[in-house]
């Protein structure tokens, strides 16, 4: 009894220590272009179904404070067969990522709606002049 309790025991670490991948994954297609002005874009695809494409530049050249804008997406197969996809755009408002698998506020409640509604045709109050 006491010997197949090891036994087991080995053959448990054995399956559950980490296996290595046997071949590499191939990249099927990559491109990258820098141009003089600073602006970029990549792309890649790899043989397992990840890809990736992604572009960017600077933004008000010139300005006071010039704003690098990107726009992207990529994809990967997801755990249960089926294949998660993300597009985005940063810039000056922030990230601003779009995908089906992303979370969703819950609507706002009708009460809130109707008091915002009135609110934004409300008069403006006016300010207390304090000392």
């Amino acid at each position: 009894m006491k010997t197949f309790v090891i036994l087991f025991g080995l053959v448990a670490v054995a399956v559950a220590a980490p296996q290595s991948p046997t071949e590499p994954i191939p990249i099927l297609k990559q491109e990258s272009n820098i141009e003089p002005d600073g602006s970029y874009q990549y792309s890649y695809e790899t043989g397992n179904g990840i890809s990736a494409a992604e572009r960017g530049a600077l933004k008000n050249i010139g300005a006071e404070e010039p704003a690098l804008e990107v726009e992207g997406q990529f994809q990967y197969p997801s755990e249960d067969g089926g294949t998660i996809q993300l597009s985005y755009i940063a810039n000056e408002n922030g990230f601003q990522p779009q995908g089906s698998h992303l979370p969703t506020p819950p609507p706002i409640p009708e009460v809130i709606q109707r008091a915002l509604a009135y609110l934004a045709t409300a008069p403006p109050q006016p300010e207390n002049n304090r000392p």
